[in-house]
């Protein structure tokens, strides 16, 4: 590689094969060396499949169909034993009694699996999956979140799976915002006279659905809508 020299040279030195090479004064204390970002493995199409994966199988039942769905992700480890090992998804599969989708989730899985292989940032797959919507209409699940079709669960499956191997940060709500939730439930119980302990359901009978959450859990409290699952109110 040709450099070109644009300042006036004031002196040179040879160096030598057996000596070491001088050190990088701009380079911070305990930041891995060229050699060490060159020896970590990262996710790419021509990695092999090594003879064993860790696999995690997640269980799809929706009112729609008889049979439930079990979608199995299979992680590989790279850079195993050192400080730069991880998990990364590298197949997916999706077994059920239900022949109805048979061809198009063979099909899926094919595409998200090449994804998978594919590396760097496979996120987006996220929200492709869960911006599918049913034109026969979706479904709520228990608890009342809702899906607007079985892809869009699936791909809820998929962000599941990516929050439990780190690829997406955990949304959990915080102590505050939990206490905030938890004491408007209980003054709602008791205007209304409503316990959910005496009931199945997850959030009060008239939760109104959230635009932020897709959770049948927004309950109108002091003339503002407030979930009962996210926090999400209108008055903020």
């Amino acid at each position: 590689m040709t450099i070109q020299i644009t300042k006036k040279i004031t002196g040179y030195a040879v160096a030598r094969a057996d000596e070491p090479a001088p050190a990088d004064t701009a380079k911070p204390a305990g930041a891995p060396t060229e050699r060490e970002k060159s020896n970590v493995i990262q996710m790419h199409e021509k990695l092999e499949r090594p003879e064993t994966l860790r696999g995690t199988t997640y269980k799809i039942k929706t009112p729609l169909t008889e049979h439930a769905l079990y979608v199995t992700i299979n992680d590989i480890v790279l850079n195993p034993g050192t400080e730069h090992e991880h998990y990364r998804p590298f197949e997916i599969f999706i077994n059920s009694k239900n022949m109805e989708h048979f061809q198009w989730i063979v099909a899926l899985t094919r595409i998200v699996s090449a994804v998978f292989r594919k590396g760097g940032d496979i996120t987006f797959l996220v929200e492709e999956l869960k911006a599918v919507f049913d034109p026969r209409g979706g479904y709520f699940k228990k608890g009342g979140r809702y899906m607007p079709s079985l892809v869009a669960e699936i791909g809820d499956v998929i962000e599941q799976h990516l929050r439990f191997i780190g690829m997406l940060p955990d949304t959990e709500l915080d102590a505050r915002q939990l206490k905030l939730i938890e004491e408007k439930r209980t003054e709602y119980e008791a205007r209304t006279g409503q316990n959910q302990a005496d009931t199945d359901a997850t959030y009060p009978d008239g939760a109104q659905l959230c635009y932020k959450c897709n959770t049948k859990a927004m309950i109108m409290m002091d003339g503002c809508l407030t979930c009962l699952n996210c926090g999400e109110s209108k008055c903020g």
